[in-house]
């Protein structure tokens, strides 16, 4: 299975009607990989809430448009990161699911709010409901930024027979040990691959982590991206986990079920 990362510089120096036509460029040049994932609200900007507002799209907008167009002729399944849903008088923070063929199959809105009362946090309602996407090749459970910090969520899609799980952020770069950090342990305890990009360059003062990365069942890195704008391309064997998971049957003694 061939992964396709692209790590976008999201430093909002540009209009954002360039910013879409860099991002679907990145797409068109991942033609022929299995999976290419965006980074969080790369084309709104996941650091700037108050303008998200006059941004905010619906699913028939310009940025689900023009990724549509770039997943159709790439001819890939693309998650396209998540962009400022509006859906009547909510806000939510909502990645957007799109199959080969340009039609958005699936959507996630983003569950666990960044901010502490303050910014995402109060801004966009909270999504409710976990979401698979079943590949030809594996289940995959979809998570973004914030949620990294949730193991239960991780475990729910695991129990929801999730093999792999895909994680679009907008990362900071001051808690760049913890994205590694998190996406490694997420691998570890669900022996599952984790597909994991991070926007790079720098909004409103806050510089992002980049640090793009696939890791493997056992919490292995097979790659990983550095801080500047790149795609990531990766092989991995789906068919790992299923190995790893017989090797190691550690799920299968957990026990808090039984416990009073």
């Amino acid at each position: 299975m061939r992964i396709c990362l692209a790590q976008l510089d999201v430093s909002l120096t540009e209009p954002m009607a360039e910013r879409i036509g860099r991002a679907a460029a990145a797409v068109r040049r991942c033609a022929g990989a299995d999976l290419v994932v965006l980074p969080e609200l790369w084309a709104h900007g996941a650091w700037v809430p108050d303008r998200w507002d006059l941004t905010a799209e619906g699913l028939d907008g310009p940025v689900v448009g023009a990724m549509c167009a770039a997943a159709q002729a790439a001819g890939v399944h693309l998650h396209a990161g998540s962009i400022v849903e509006r859906d009547g008088d909510n806000l939510y923070n909502t990645a957007v699911l799109i199959d080969p063929d340009g039609v958005p199959v699936q959507k996630y809105r983003k569950i666990h709010r960044f901010g502490f009362d303050t910014g995402e946090a109060v801004t966009v309602a909270p999504g409710t409901e976990l979401v698979l996407w079943k590949l030809p090749q594996a289940t995959v459970g979809i998570a973004t930024c914030y949620d990294l910090r949730f193991p239960e969520m991780f475990r729910a899609l695991l129990d929801a027979g999730a093999q792999m799980f895909v994680v679009s952020a907008s990362w900071p770069a001051r808690r760049s040990e913890h994205w590694r950090l998190l996406a490694r342990a997420r691998a570890v305890e669900n022996l599952a691959f984790v597909a994991a990009v991070g926007a790079c360059g720098t909004q409103v003062g806050i510089e992002q982590a980049g640090g793009s990365l696939v890791v493997d069942p056992w919490g292995e890195v097979l790659a990983q991206a550095g801080t500047t704008e790149t795609v990531l391309d990766v092989e991995i064997d789906p068919a790992r986990v299923d190995v790893v998971r017989a090797e190691f049957p550690v799920l299968r003694d957990r026990r808090l079920g039984d416990a009073k």
